[in-house]
């Protein structure tokens, strides 16, 4: 993989946070993906998010699978932990990582080849369990890497750019991890930053198993009209696939409608993705009824984006063990074993 690095300097002008940085401390290396790809977009979120909270860059750990959803955190957060692992497996190294330093910030960046597929075991236990993290999932229902081919959140009916017809049904990432145990929920655009970057915000703040599934047309093999997954279908529906190994630069699409609306955005290829704003009153505490909204939005064809669900009170791993305030990493051998006197006392709670 060619990484290219951004030069050092920077305008001295450039606005800068409370903690002294500037955009440019929060990005990684230049992105080698295709011109126009909505991954982009969600990296600059995530970079526009860390700046906004005022974030110490070595305070983020960054874990990944395989795919080009997981390329991208090179792409920010150049001075922060970082981990790129195997196919599927992005959430158990996460979940260990979390458990030795509870005090870093996890973000977990996958894609739904490898969360929905290969993956899924891995996706639903870190859930159930409460991992303290941002589960982010760039969503575009196909496999960008092997020329197209549908993955497991493609919509039945929908077409790929070959004309193939999609007859398997969609596992829809949110409504499983709300049924799972998610303690935040909630669906964006790749599109729509001034919805995205809050979203991310608020998952970032949670204390709890927090998951975003971001819907990232692909401009090269998922743009297209008969897509559930491109940049119109979103703004009206989704889709878009491409046979060609060479992408021409395409511009990002941009989009920002009103709480409580739906939206046609018009892809790159000339095919529409709806898109349909949560409204303001919408209630995000009742997980049971965000399960069965976005079920009933589904039947109609209508991809609902925001924060779908939120715990008020959200408890974690550490919480579910018990673990010391403190990073396991940091325990001496005398904390780990405190002599038989402690042992003998276990020894008696017990019989």
């Amino acid at each position: 993989m060619t990484y290219i690095a951004k030069p050092k300097f920077h305008h001295p002008a450039l606005p800068k946070n409370s903690l002294g940085y500037t955009h440019r401390d929060y990005e990684g290396s230049v992105s080698t993906l295709c011109a126009g790809c909505g991954h982009d977009s969600i990296s600059g979120a995530i970079i526009e998010a860390c700046f906004e909270l005022d974030i110490e860059p070595h305070r983020v750990a960054k874990l990944s699978g395989i795919g080009c959803s997981s390329k991208t955190p090179t792409y920010f957060l150049g001075n922060s932990h970082g981990f790129n692992s195997v196919h599927g497996r992005m959430p158990s190294v996460l979940t260990g990582a979390n458990l030795a330093n509870r005090d870093l910030i996890y973000l977990g960046v996958s894609g739904d080849g490898d969360s929905a597929s290969i993956g899924l075991g891995q996706f639903v236990h870190a859930l159930r369990r409460g991992v303290n993290m941002v589960y982010i999932v760039e969503n575009n229902g196909v496999y960008g890497l092997t020329k197209g081919q549908f993955s497991a959140t493609a919509d039945r009916g929908s077409k790929s750019k070959r004309g193939v017809l999609n007859t398997d049904n969609a596992i829809d990432l949110v409504a499983l991890a709300l049924q799972v145990g998610a303690t935040f929920g909630a669906r964006s655009f790749s599109g729509d930053k001034e919805q995205l970057v809050p979203l991310i915000k608020a998952a970032i703040e949670h204390q709890g198993a927090a998951f975003l599934d971001v819907i990232s047309p692909c401009v090269a093999f998922n743009n297209h009209a008969g897509s559930t997954k491109s940049f119109d279908y979103i703004r009206e529906h989704n889709e878009a696939v491409n046979r060609l190994d060479f992408i021409t630069g395409r511009a990002p699409i941009r989009i920002a409608y009103e709480a409580g609306t739906v939206e046609v955005v018009e892809q790159h290829d000339g095919s529409k993705l709806v898109l349909k704003k949560i409204a303001a009153d919408y209630d995000p505490h009742d997980r049971v009824a965000a399960m069965t909204f976005l079920q009933r939005n589904a039947e109609i064809g209508q991809v609902v984006t925001g924060l779908l669900y939120v715990d008020r009170d959200p408890e974690d791993l550490h919480r579910h063990f018990n673990t010391v305030d403190v990073p396991l990493n940091t325990l001496t051998e005398k904390d780990l074993c405190p002599g038989a006197a402690a042992l003998d006392k276990i020894n008696a709670s017990l019989r």
